[in-house]
């Protein structure tokens, strides 16, 4: 019986990890065939920041819709996933139906995003519905994905030899499918808690909790970083490449050094177990703190130190992430945990689209771009300072 459980629970967990992977694969899409697209529709070289902001601008007002109505508190969360796969999968794609412009593909970014809020948030939901013990260890499994499905745009416009942009979209939109019915055969968990009707108070009664609030806001330094980083690479990478005049395959090397994540965060779900959320998540941020202050030198590297180097801030800048979430879960009535994770996400992507606008506007002035992440040294500083004395059990 206890044999049976156990593979119960892998496969609980596989299902999960690779529908959010799927789904989470349409982030990055349009940054992954950016250059393609650049090249096609002569789009200026600002575009990086404005899809990038697109989409999380989506994402902040999706985790918005769905916290306002409790969406994923009030109705199954696995169908709210599958649905909200299934769409995002469309607009992803939509682009390949029309002849492009900008306005449209910022549009379709931001429909996207959306969406979105009804995958990643959704799935870490789920995910807390099926694990009352051991979150911290599946959320590390379950950002993981996200980091992977990041990443996998990235690896697929790799082979361009195989794949044009266009083949690249309509993958990752089937890609997306596929997890969403994966989830929705996999149903809801066990420890799910049906929320009631929305009631305004939550949004804000819930960061009365000391360790809620220390725990989000400590999220927030976090945000500031990562998926500026995380959009910001491909464009550090090509920077290096002009500097030292070689040439790199900006794609894959991008795929490579974002998609360490995955064994990153892993490590960190399995770390958690003995030491705690709190462990993981402080000396990560406190490592890729220290990654960003050191980041000035990387234009000064060799090619192979220069990536050494990338990976490791790779590795941690996301390994606190899904203990963040973890902490943030266990410090948050059950009743409302959906509502809870999804209002941090909304105000931690809220935080990126300001740090994201801002390497944008400063990537254009030549003198500052050796220095350029340096700007992302505040939030590890300020996440840091936020979780101290933070005590709050999550395993």
């Amino acid at each position: 019986m206890e044999n049976q459980n156990r593979q119960a629970n892998v496969w609980v967990l596989a299902s999960i990890v690779f529908a959010q992977f799927s789904g989470t694969s349409l982030w990055f899409a349009g940054n992954a065939i950016l250059p393609e697209l650049q090249k096609t529709y002569h789009f200026p070289a600002n575009t990086l920041s404005h899809i990038t902001t697109a989409v999380q601008l989506g994402f902040i007002i999706g985790t918005l819709i769905y916290a306002i109505f409790s969406i994923a508190d009030r109705f199954s969360p696995s169908k709210v996933f599958f649905v909200s796969a299934l769409i995002g999968a469309i607009c992803n794609v939509a682009i390949l139906l029309i002849h492009i412009t900008l306005p449209l593909l910022i549009t379709f970014r931001f429909l996207t995003g959306i969406f979105l809020a009804g995958i990643y948030p959704v799935g870490m939901k789920i995910a807390a519905d099926w694990y009352e013990k051991g979150l911290g260890k599946a959320l590390g499994f379950l950002v993981g994905a996200l980091v992977l499905g990041t990443a996998f745009p990235h690896l697929l416009n790799s082979m361009h030899t195989v794949l044009n942009w266009q083949h690249v979209l309509i993958s990752v939109s089937l890609f997306a499918v596929s997890g969403g019915i994966l989830m929705l055969v996999l149903k809801d968990g066990p420890y799910r808690k049906k929320g009631s009707k929305f009631n305004p108070k939550v949004i804000f009664k819930v960061f009365e909790y000391n360790a809620f609030r220390k725990s989000a806001f400590g999220y927030f330094g976090h945000m500031w970083e990562l998926y500026t980083f995380w959009a910001f690479l491909p464009w550090l990478l090509k920077l290096y490449g002009d500097t030292h005049n070689e040439q790199i395959n900006i794609s894959l090397w991008s795929f490579i050094i974002i998609a360490i994540g995955f064994f990153s965060c892993i490590f960190g779900g399995l770390i958690s177990i003995k030491k705690g959320s709190y462990f993981v998540a402080k000396n990560s941020l406190s490592i890729s703190g220290i990654c960003c202050l050191l980041s000035p030198i990387v234009l000064l590297l060799p090619f192979w130190l220069m990536i050494f180097y990338l990976l490791i801030w790779s590795f941690f800048v996301i390994s606190d992430s899904p203990q963040f979430s973890s902490l943030v879960a266990a410090s948050a009535p059950k009743e409302i945990t959906g509502t809870a994770l999804t209002i941090v996400n909304s105000t931690g992507f809220t935080i990126s689209i300001i740090s994201i606008q801002l390497l944008g506007y400063l990537s254009s002035i030549d003198t500052l771009q050796p220095y350029l992440f340096l700007a992302l040294l505040p939030g590890p500083v300020l996440g840091l300072l936020s979780i101290r004395k933070l005590n709050v059990s999550s395993s």
